[in-house]
């Protein structure tokens, strides 16, 4: 069996057993990084020694412990994949095991309630104003944010987070990252608002606003290259160091920490699977985050 014919079996099987963005990066992986190194081989001649020589060359790169993660997910998936069609008697790349991780020291840019609020009043779009408040009170990813619609408002004062939006392509609803991001949360009165302000908004621009529209768009979702654009010239009006759409959501995170909520309700909030995903992975950013205390969010 040739490495490529094993390869498109694979991408068929792989195809159902993933969500459509995770299909796209797993592929875009494979077809960059894996490929080509192994292209013309036969799949039962490939050894240990190949996989090493692989990873070798990844290292050359330098990529971050992240990515190389990323890249021994795909090139493991298809080897697995391989075994059991019996196209290999083990698992070469299991054998070999990942890339070690090496010293990384990684700094997420978040912004206190202060700068925020700052940044804020800079914002030139009133739909934009009420996205970035959303997802700094509460945490939502980007993409979940910007797959909200007025349906997913409960009873006037829950938001349930059901769908992400894809951020390619047709930008379809998805499901959400894992199960533990499909999560429902009570929204305080300020932000309860805010998007009844958006609803009459739309009603004024459109006519009428139904249950299907975006919370942060209308008829259709915002697009992330205008909410960049606008959100670069906020940051740089407000003399605010850049940052980007996903690290509102580290600000959220902080800035609940440094209010001394419980690591369980922030963890929940954010659709963490496990609260120790919350604390190794912001706690280590304290020290450059100012300590928030106003009482008043909004």
């Amino acid at each position: 069996m040739s490495f490529e014919k094993a390869y498109e079996e694979f991408k068929n099987y792989a195809k159902n057993r993933h969500k459509k963005q995770g299909f796209i990066t797993l592929t875009y992986d494979f077809n960059y990084h894996i490929f080509p190194h192994f292209v013309g081989r036969d799949i039962s001649s490939l050894t240990k020694k190949d996989v090493v020589e692989w990873q070798n060359n990844i290292l050359k790169y330098n990529y971050k412990n992240k990515y190389n993660a990323r890249l021994y997910y795909a090139f493991n998936s298809f080897i697995k994949y391989c075994v059991c069609l019996g196209y290999l008697k083990e698992n070469i790349v299991e054998c070999v095991g990942p890339f070690q991780r090496k010293i990384e020291c990684s700094h997420h840019t978040t912004y206190n309630v202060w700068q925020f609020r700052k940044f804020r009043f800079y914002l030139d779009d009133f739909i934009l104003k009420q996205f970035f408040t959303f997802m700094f009170f509460y945490g939502t990813r980007p993409s979940e944010t910007m797959g909200l619609r007025f349906l997913d408002f409960k009873r006037n004062k829950y938001i349930c987070v059901v769908h992400s939006l894809q951020r390619k392509g047709k930008r379809e609803l998805d499901t959400p990252k894992n199960q533990s991001s499909v999560r429902l949360f009570k929204i305080d009165v300020s932000m309860r608002l805010r998007i009844c302000f958006l609803k009459r908004y739309y009603i004024k621009k459109y006519g009428c606003c139904n249950n299907d529209y975006f919370i942060f768009g209308g008829l259709t979702p915002l697009a992330p290259t205008t909410i960049d654009r606008y959100k670069k010239k906020a940051y740089i009006k407000a003399k605010l160091p850049s940052i980007t759409q996903h690290e509102f959501r580290h600000s959220c995170a902080t800035y609940r920490i440094h209010k001394k909520q419980p690591i369980d309700f922030v963890s929940t909030l954010l659709g963490h699977a496990k609260k120790s995903t919350t604390l190794d992975f912001y706690l280590h950013n304290e020290k450059n985050t100012l300590n928030v205390l106003s009482s008043n969010e909004f």
